[in-house]
This record gives structure tokens, sequence and C-alpha cells, in this order.
């Protein structure tokens, strides 16, 4: 496809867009519905295309054919509603990530673990960083600057994928986009996708129900979120959920059917004159008081965790949450790393023990690329740990390790079983 005759097109159809916008607000008609100005824009995207067809007979040059005007519609349209030529790699359902480092540098890895390169996805490093701020400008609950000031961006797109961009921090503007490939998805999914045993299923959903507190831990891109989304669609439909993210990601209030009473609230950051900004631990503070039955925290980066372990220790049960971890025993460290890094600078002790008071089980759930049949990567869960007290720091029993055959296998007695046991999980069928 001709990428420059696609720009013009698009330019063409956006001015006359623009030009029926400015009539429909002078003669002071209503403002058009999203859908309403798509299909108003499809018929100009024909109307120009049309005019388009014709000039080039007039200049004795062959006209696209029909496969091709089919194409050039595609391009156009998605250059004025979706993210241009980054649509049809968003569009694949193979895809799972993609890192571009710059306009002609792009890197797509697909859910198998190939990693390929890809063809540009804009002429010039200029076009790139237009091209993300205008998904900073209409993607999430705010708009968000991306500039020389703002060389920051982190935002979901339309699609519920998830978007991290820099600029002028690099040598050329760089962006990573980690597909939400799962959207509704259930613990019985993962299970079938050997993510873990039948077994850690029933204790993940008997675990959950009994409103147990839960910290999801991994690294990046182990599946963390898919893995809190499959949990939290445990829960009942009466419950009323609040979750917190700096990012609109988890996508749980997309599914009324499941959670009808359900509050999603994404960080604002500070506009160009520093103002504005709700930070997460404002935004958890903020939660508490809007009466939740639980209160979901996407991913903890930083001095919202002490916020976070306050709310599960006053009688906010079930809370669920992911941080970035290497183990299961190592979550307990960085837990205290970011509460000494907070407003209130709680010390190692002092942390533990809201740990110890706040935290009944960490999931640890890891990625590896297996070779053996044709390659793969798989993500599935490799520990999950019980805290049972504390003694200046946390003590805690790891219920389930991996065992020999790659899978997560009860391994230490449950200090809760009888209170899991009522809902549905026996721990006395476990061969630890």
């Amino acid at each position: 496809m001709d990428h420059s005759l696609v720009k013009r097109l698009r330019q063409e159809v956006g001015d006359r867009l623009a030009q029926q916008r400015r009539l429909d607000a002078a003669n002071g008609l209503p403002v058009m519905s999203g859908e309403d100005e798509r299909q108003f824009a499809r018929a100009l995207i024909g109307q120009v295309l049309e005019e388009y067809a014709r000039g080039e007979l007039t200049a004795g040059r062959r006209p696209p054919n029909a496969e091709e005007e089919e194409a050039l519609a595609a391009g156009v349209h998605a250059a004025l509603f979706g993210v241009g030529r980054l649509q049809p790699l968003l569009e694949d359902p193979e895809i799972e990530n993609i890192d571009i480092n710059g306009c002609d540098r792009v890197f797509i890895g697909y859910a198998d673990g190939r990693e390929e390169m890809g063809e540009p996805v804009a002429e010039t490093d200029e076009e790139l960083v237009e091209l993300i701020q205008i998904l900073a400008a209409y993607s999430g609950l705010s708009s968000r600057p991306f500039d020389t000031a703002n060389p920051q961006l982190d935002l979901r797109l339309p699609d519920g994928s998830r978007l991290s961009a820099v600029m002028d921090v690099t040598l050329r503007p760089a962006l990573s986009i980690r597909r939400a490939r799962l959207g509704k998805v259930f613990l019985a999914d993962l299970v079938g996708t050997d993510t873990f045993s039948p077994e850690l299923g029933r204790f993940l959903r008997a675990a959950v129900r009994a409103r147990k507190n839960i910290m999801i831990a991994g690294a990046t891109n182990a599946g963390k979120t898919t893995l809190l989304r499959a949990i939290a669609n445990e829960i009942g439909p009466e419950e009323r959920l609040i979750t917190v993210e700096r990012a609109l990601e988890l996508g749980l209030d997309a599914f009324p059917e499941l959670h009808p009473n359900c509050v999603a609230f994404e960080q604002r950051l500070p506009n160009s004159e520093g103002q504005g900004e709700i930070t997460m631990a404002e935004l958890v503070r903020r939660s508490l008081r809007m009466n939740p039955s639980r209160v979901i925290v996407g991913e903890v980066l930083g001095d919202e965790i002490v916020t976070m372990l306050n709310a599960m220790t006053q009688g906010n049960d079930g809370s669920l949450s992911t941080i970035h971890a290497n183990s299961s025993i190592e979550v307990f460290n960085r837990i205290a790393t970011y509460a000494i890094q907070s407003e209130e600078r709680l010390p190692v002790e002092a942390t533990h023990m809201l740990i110890a008071g706040a935290i009944d089980f960490v999931v640890f759930i890891e990625k590896r690329n297996e070779y053996a049949g044709g390659g793969r990567l798989r993500r599935f869960v490799a520990s999950v740990r019980e805290v049972t007290g504390v003694d200046q720091r946390v003590l805690s029993s790891e219920v389930f390790a991996l065992g020999p055959d790659g899978v997560a296998h009860p391994a230490a007695p449950i200090a809760c079983a009888q209170e899991l046991a009522e809902y549905g999980y026996d721990p006395s069928l476990a061969a630890w």
C-alpha cells in the first residue's frame, strides 16, 4: 500500500469532516455521536476515493482496482479512527508484543515465542510521535501529554492493549505495546492453557471466595494481569468492585454481566504547569470512601503500597493486586522497599508487621521459553506462599511449589485449610 497516498487521502477526509463539524455547530445541530461520525467518515472516504480514481483516469493513469480501493479505504479509516499502520498489528490475534525503536525498527513478538522484524509504522520519527500524541489525546479517561516536557506516556488502547512510550530520553522515540489477548478470562481457561493444575485452580477459586487478600507477583509480561482478571472473575456479581490503575488495563467494568457494579479509577498526571495530579495513593484512599466490597490495585509500583496494605487491614478483605518480583519470597522485601520510599517512610520492621496483617497469599507466575516440540512461550504459576505470621520479618510457608514436571503441586499444609474447605477446596486430598 502507498502510505503517502493514505496520508494524503486521510488529510482530505479529515478536513471535510472538520468542515462538517463547523457547519453543524454554526447551524445549532447536535454534535454527531462517535458511531454517526464513523458512518459519515466512511461516506466521505468513498467520495474522496471516487474523486481520486477520476483524477487518475483524467491523467491517463490506472485507477485503483476494487481490492486496492478497499485496502485504501481501510487504511484511511484506520488513520482517522484507529492507530494508522499499527492497526493491522493490533488486529492480528497471534501478535502478543510490539516493540518500536524509531519509526522503522519494529519488532513483533508472537504468542508462540517467535520474534520477527516488522514493516515501518511511520515515514519519520516525527510522524511516529504525532501518532502517539493522537493516541494520548483520545485514549483513557483524560488527555495525556506526550512532548518534550512530558517525555513518558502510559495508556490503555481502545482494544485493551497497554502502550508505553518515551521520547527525548532516547535517541529515537520508542514505544512498546503489550496486547490484551484475553479479555474475559476465567481460571478454567488458564487450567486449559497449562498455567496451573485443576487443583491449584480450585484453591485460587476458594481463596478469592473466602475473601483472602492475594498479591500476584512475577516478572514483566509473565501474565500477572491476565491471572488477576481470571481470579477477579470468580467474584460474585453482587459485589461492588473498585479498581485503581496507573493506566486503565484490567477492564473488569467492560463486562457488566460479570461485574455490574464496578468503578475504574485511573491516575491523572499533572498538566504542563504541574497542577492537577491525582496519585495512585490518593485514588486508593478515595476508593475506600466509595463503599467498595473489594479494592483491586492493578499494579503496585510506589508509595500506594502503604495505603493499600492499610486498606487490607481495615476490613476490606478480598483485595487483589500485582507486583513485580523474581520469586514469591522476594515480594516481602520488594514491598518493604516501596514502603520505605513512601511519604510515611515506614521502617522495615513496621512494614513486615503491616504485610503480615494484610496479605494472606502471594501467587508467583513465571514465563519460560520452551523449545521442545517446536518451541513456545509458556506462562505458569510456579509458587504460592501463605503468610503465617511475623517475627521481625514476615513468616510464610510455600503451600504450592514447582515440581520436576514443571507444575506447581501442594507442598505444605495450609493454615486456613478449614476456611477454604467451606468454599470448595479440600486440602485433605492434597498429597503434600
